[in-house]
Order: structure tokens, then C-alpha cells, then sequence
């Protein structure tokens, strides 16, 4: 049982892991034995994070300063993980931002660019990765949506829209790359305390008295709990799951 939610010797990128969510789940994996690659655009916030997981958990860490709007940046991410480990096991697309804005309020640039930083650059490093793993013989991917791909946000346009793309394109990957023993599958994370989420609190008022009304736990969620869930995801013990989106919400979905 060990074994099966064992990555020791598996290769994980994370997109956007210096911190928050990203930053959660490679601990996550490193506390399992992978080897993490940390993919973000604040250099210094990434060499930090990188340290961190180190020293914690003795493992190698590859640090990339990475655009995931540039394709060309994504695929000399590629390249560089290959040359630095020979392999690439797991892909985590977490890089996300959001624009709080009324749908009148929104200029088309501030769309463009939430659909470009959540959606497009997640399938970019998909593409990116896919040949690897299916050399390989296998490999998992894991895209981060969000309780907005259910839930309408009048204030969330661009991110819901770009988040309930994410869980179409994971079910049309995950279909498409099954004879490659490749997996795909989605998290949707609930509402959980991350910088995203505090700026959030100050954009959206009323939303944290909304939050703990409807969750059924009572709490905002911590980074480290969605952990269990992605080291599921990114190991053998899911080697039969494919297509899934899975909420990881303290049962606020599930809450009339």
C-alpha cells in the first residue's frame, strides 16, 4: 500500500508551485519521495520555495522561470526537465489568476488574459509534455479547476469560464490519451486561504461570511489539504481513474 501512493523516482512539475496551492502540493509530492520541478515567474519567490522543499524533504528541485502565456517558454521548460532528470511523470497545471470584475466592467483584454494564463497555457504544457510520457509509457496530469466551473460568480466571468473549460478539456484529453496510459483528471479545489483568495475577500464583499455560511466545515481550507487528493491523482493508486473532476471543498458543492 505504501508503494501504491509512493512517487520516489517520479518527476512532478508544478505550474505556478512557488507558493499557495502549487506550492502545497509539491510538498505534497516531495513528502512521497518525487522529485519536483517548480515552474512559476517570480524567480526569487521560487528559489525560496525550492529551498524549502530541500531541506525539508531531500529531495532535487528544478527551478524554472516560466511565462506559461509564452509557448515557446513552455516548451524549453519541457526540454530543460528532460535534460535535468531524463523524464517527466507528472504535470500539475496550477498557474491561474482572476480579474474581479462585473461582466459590463470587463475589457476584452482582461479575458484574454485570464483565458490565456488558466486555459490555454494549461493545454500548451499538456501538449508540451505529452510526447515524454508517452514514450514513457505512461504519465498523469493534473489541472487545478475550481468551484467556478459549477458555480456562477457574478464578478468571476473570465475565471469560471476559463476553470469550466479546464474540466472539459481534462475529460477530452483524458479520453483522448487513455491508449497511452496516460491519465487526466482535475481538482476543484473549494474555497481555500491562499493570496488569490485574500485579494478576493477584499474585491468581493460579503464573501467570506457567504464561504463559511455554506460550507459545511465551517473553514476556509488549507493548501496542504488538497494534498492526499493529488498524490492519489499523480500515483498508481489512480491508475484505473481518468477524466475526473473532483471537488475538494469542504462540502460547499454538495450544501443547499
Amino acid at each position: 500500500m505504501k508503494n501504491l501512493f509512493s512517487l520516489k523516482g517520479k518527476v512532478a512539475i508544478v505550474t505556478g508551485g512557488n507558493g499557495g496551492i502549487g506550492l502545497g502540493l509539491a510538498r505534497g509530492f516531495g513528502g512521497v519521495g518525487g522529485e519536483i520541478v517548480i515552474a512559476a515567474r517570480n524567480k526569487d519567490k521560487t528559489t525560496k520555495a525550492a529551498e524549502e522543499l530541500k531541506n525539508d524533504f531531500g529531495i532535487r528541485v528544478l527551478e524554472v522561470e516560466l511565462d506559461v502565456r509564452q509557448e515557446s517558454q513552455i516548451n524549453a521548460m519541457a526540454s530543460k526537465v528532460l535534460d535535468t532528470f531524463g523524464r517527466i511523470d507528472v504535470l500539475v497545471n496550477n498557474a491561474g489568476i482572476s480579474i474581479a470584475k462585473l461582466p459590463q466592467d470587463l475589457a476584452a483584454g482582461d479575458y484574454d488574459e485570464v483565458l490565456a494564463t488558466n486555459l490555454r497555457a494549461a493545454f500548451l504544457c499538456c501538449k508540451a509534455v505529452y510526447p515524454a510520457m508517452k514514450n514513457a509509457g505512461g504519465g498523469k496530469i493534473i489541472n487545478i479547476g475550481s468551484m467556478t466551473s459549477i458555480f456562477g460568480g457574478a464578478k468571476l466571468l473570465p475565471y469560471g469560464t476559463s476553470k469550466g473549460g479546464i474540466v472539459a478539456m481534462t475529460r477530452a484529453l483524458a479520453v483522448a490519451w487513455a491508449p497511452d496510459n496516460i491519465q487526466v483528471n482535475a481538482i476543484l479545489p473549494g474555497w481555500i486561504d491562499t493570496d488569490l483568495t485574500r485579494r478576493g475577500r477584499v474585491e468581493l464583499e460579503g464573501l467570506n461570511e457567504r464561504v463559511l455560511a455554506r460550507t459545511p466545515v465551517g473553514r476556509w481550507g488549507e493548501p496542504k489539504e488538497l494534498q492526499g487528493t493529488a498524490i492519489y491523482l499523480a500515483s498508481a493508486a489512480s491508475n484505473f481513474v481518468t477524466g475526473v473532476a473532483l471537488p475538494v471543498d469542504g462540502g460547499y458543492s454538495i450544501n443547499l
